[in-house]
């Protein structure tokens, strides 16, 4: 398996031959990352290969920061393609030494790359397909790269209809245009007009 998908890897190098920074690939066992990074490290060293994880189910950050396989006690499964509770142990074998770093995104990130992706190509993606793209905007946030030549991989295209209107509602948040709050507000009278007040 981690064989056949760093065909991917070899396929990315064969149609870009020039300047390629990063490349952001969604992980769920890690064959995908495993076989990417172990072919693209060994032609080109240079260019970074980055995991990215949903928060609820980070199975090689947390391996990564053992130093060992680890079993995570919950996984979320809003993102059920990458959804895995430990990483592979071949995978984790190869990766461990060759990436440069694995960054973890919330559910409104994943649903704000779905809609990039719908925008752009007109492709509704999954969203553990989605999971690299919004490591890659993640990335770019936290590092203010500009200039930068950015792969990511997009591994799926299996979304359930009835998801689309949740994933349609959190996409706002995810963009950072709207946020949600939540109070508590005891139960006697004169409650709300002292929230109110303040």
């Amino acid at each position: 398996m981690v064989a056949g998908q760093g065909t991917i890897g070899v396929e990315i190098l064969r149609q870009h031959a020039g300047r390629l920074d990063a490349i952001f690939v969604p992980v769920g066992g890690g064959g995908l990352i495993a076989g990417i990074a172990a072919y693209v490290k060994y032609l080109r060293p240079d260019i970074k290969v980055i995991g990215v994880e949903a928060e609820d189910s980070a199975c090689l950050k947390a391996a990564l920061e053992a130093g060992e396989r680890v079993v995570l006690d919950q996984v979320g499964v809003f993102a059920e393609g990458v959804a895995v509770a430990q990483i592979g142990e071949v995978p984790f074998s190869l990766v461990k030494d060759l990436l440069d770093g694995v960054i973890t995104v919330n559910t409104d990130e994943m649903c704000a790359a779905v809609k990039d992706i719908f925008e752009d190509t007109r492709a509704v993606a999954e969203t553990s397909g989605a999971l690299s793209l919004a490591g890659l905007k993640k990335y770019i946030q936290q590092t203010g790269a500009e200039g930068e030549t950015l792969i990511c991989i997009n591994s799926g295209a299996n979304t359930n209809f009835d998801r689309l209107q949740h994933i349609a509602e959190r996409t706002e948040l995810g963009e950072q245009r709207e946020a949600i709050l939540a109070v508590t507000i005891a139960e006697k009278p004169g409650s709300f007009k002292s929230f109110a007040a303040h």
